[in-house]
């Protein structure tokens, strides 16, 4: 944690699962809605007017659009059994999907499009439910490469919304627009701090549009054409296409492939969201990250079925929170309703609908810049050393490469009915290659599976001592091990008995071992109570200066924050991991 974390966290003013007064969270929840809504309908624009589409389609999918993130970002907010986050994270469509939504709209219509997020949709369910298992496929290169690469293609569609306007308008029209609203965002995001940093988006497009507006390019026939409140023509409807054709098949990985990047984000957002909605620091809860990918993919589910494109959560929700000091779920639930009652006024979304070209053009560049630094934070944020940096060098240009059509295109343009002609999609499928790749060549990690109880204590010893016997590691290093297994399971065992009442159900518990450089590494996996380790040893370290007697229950904890050199416990739904690093002692 950052040196300031203790200020952050004493600033919290109402945690998640308290209750503000309700004009305050009705204020927030307003402020959240007018920082995101220009996003969430300037996505879908860019989409289907760069795809050729109808404006009655348009018209559709915008108000899909809004609805779908007004109902979703409720319910990240209530949590529905295993489905939200329980805290306020803000869903809206997410940019990522912008070029392989063109395409598929473009060569298949909006129909494909919508069959397309329904099944795509169904590999986040997936994800969400084994979370724990894509935890070393889904590295921080395969994800912050994939990440880069969406701008790379997305940038040469949103350089030709440029220069889009009307014919007979001045030639000066797109150009300065673009201009006012680059320089308004930027020079607000750089120069402004604290909450005025958050408006700069949208005082950028209000600046720009006022500048198409002077030019002519401002569509107000538009604004006042539209009714106040109505719905729009469900003839537009684009229902499903289940042809499952060339386009279909061809078009998929890269849905997939971007869905689960958005799955990504989302576990960033998750995790953040939790860092700045508690007063005391808390260990991350994985079950809430998981409910978060969830009510992810439902969003994207019910996007599908409306036929818009899908959405991901926003990060803007996380700076407010952090801002205000205001993590209460009920700001969440404003929001979205706010989102909601937003879709039934056609002559507001047309407000934003009207916006010049220039203008959206600008906008959706700033944010695929950050978007790009974005990919490169992701990459570094565990470090990179040289075979890290290998794997996202050459996936990065092998991208930029296919989605130039500079790399053998005699051979691969018509591999796949094209699929690696998306540099996303090419550069992901190398960065997922080369991980495994690096996986299958490292050591093999040794594992035993043994029942869930404490006679299999013998058992874990003789394993342990093989496999510090094979790792160079003598005797000293083979207690150290000895004594952390033992007390991690002690510890497990006695949450699970809390929790559960009985110590000796049929569970598994799975332990992995492999050595990095000096230490070990322990994973055990195993099913237990609701207690996070974590929490525990950080409590045992406030109380180590005060002078009283441990329970019986924390000796164990005790023992083993003295035994290891870190310990990290992540909880899933049914599964918990608790990872275990033990140093060699120094000879």
């Amino acid at each position: 944690m950052p040196a300031d974390t203790s200020d952050l966290q004493s600033a919290v003013r109402y945690e998640a699962d308290e209750r503000p007064p309700a004009l305050l969270a009705a204020g927030l929840g307003l402020q959240l809605a007018i920082l995101t809504i220009s996003g969430v309908v300037l996505t879908p624009l860019i989409v289907i007017q760069a795809a050729g589409g109808a404006d009655a389609y348009l018209m559709w999918a915008v108000f899909g659009a809004v609805l779908v993130s007004g109902i979703s970002t409720i319910l990240q907010a209530v949590r529905v059994g295993r489905v939200g986050a329980g805290y306020v994270l803000l869903m809206g469509t997410s940019g990522a999907f912008i070029a392989i939504c063109i395409t598929a709209i473009a060569e298949g219509g909006p129909a494909m499009l919508a069959t397309l997020v329904i099944i795509s949709s169904l590999f986040q369910f997936g994800l969400a439910r084994r979370l724990a298992l894509f935890r070393r496929i889904l590295t921080p290169p395969v994800a912050g490469t994939v990440i880069m690469l969406i701008p790379v293609t997305v940038m040469p569609i949103i350089f030709d919304l440029l220069g889009k306007v009307p014919d007979g308008t001045p030639a000066e029209a797109a150009p300065l627009s673009a201009l006012v609203t680059l320089i308004v965002i930027v020079g607000i995001a750089v120069k402004a701090t604290g909450m005025l940093r958050l408006w700069a988006p949208v005082a950028g497009v209000i600046a720009g549009t006022a500048v198409g507006w002077y030019f002519g390019i401002y569509d107000t026939a538009q604004i006042a054409d539209a009714p106040w409140f109505g719905l729009p023509d469900a003839s537009a409807w684009p229902g499903l296409d289940l042809s499952f054709g060339v386009t279909f098949w061809a078009l998929l990985p890269g849905f997939i492939f971007v869905t689960l990047i958005g799955a990504i984000e989302t576990v960033g957002d998750s995790v953040a969201i939790q860092r700045v909605s508690w007063r005391r620091p808390r260990a991350v809860n994985f079950r809430s990250v998981q409910g978060a990918v969830t009510a992810d993919g439902v969003g994207n589910f019910l996007s599908g079925c409306v036929g818009t494109v899908p959405n991901t959560t926003y990060s803007t929700s996380i700076s407010v929170t952090e801002l205000t000091g205001v993590g209460a779920r009920t700001v969440g639930i404003a929001a979205g309703v706010i989102f909601i009652a937003a879709a039934f006024f056609p002559k507001l979304l047309a407000v934003i609908l009207a916006i010049p070209s220039p203008v959206a053009g600008a906008y959706v560049s700033v944010l695929l810049a950050i978007l790009f630094v974005v990919g490169m934070k992701v990459l570094l944020q565990d470090g990179i050393d040289y075979r890290n940096g290998m794997i996202a060098g050459v996936s990065f240009w092998v991208g930029v490469g296919f989605q130039n059509g500079v790399i053998f295109p005699e051979i691969f343009a018509d591999i796949a009915g094209g699929l690696l002609q998306n540099g996303m999609t090419a550069g992901g499928l190398t960065a997922l290659l080369l991980t495994l790749f690096v996986q299958l060549a490292e050591p093999r990690r040794r594992r035993i599976e043994v029942p869930f109880r404490i006679s299999v204590l013998p058992e874990i010893r003789e394993f342990l001592g093989t496999f510090a016997s094979g790792s160079g590691w003598g005797e000293a290093m083979t207690e150290r091990l000895d004594s952390a297994s033992e007390e991690t399971l002690l510890t497990l065992l006695e949450h699970y008995r809390s929790e559960d009442g009985d110590g000796d159900a049929e569970r598994r518990l799975l332990l992995i071992a492999h050595k990095e450089r000096d230490e070990a590494v322990l994973e055990f996996v195993a099913s237990t109570g609701d207690a996070n380790l974590e929490d525990q040893i950080a409590l045992l370290s406030e109380r180590a200066t005060e002078a009283e007697t441990p329970a019986e229950d924390e000796v164990s904890l005790r023992l083993l924050r003295h035994v290891a050199s870190s310990v990290r416990h992540q909880q899933y739904h049914d599964t918990d991991i608790v990872t275990v690093r033990v140093k060699a002692p120094s000879i």
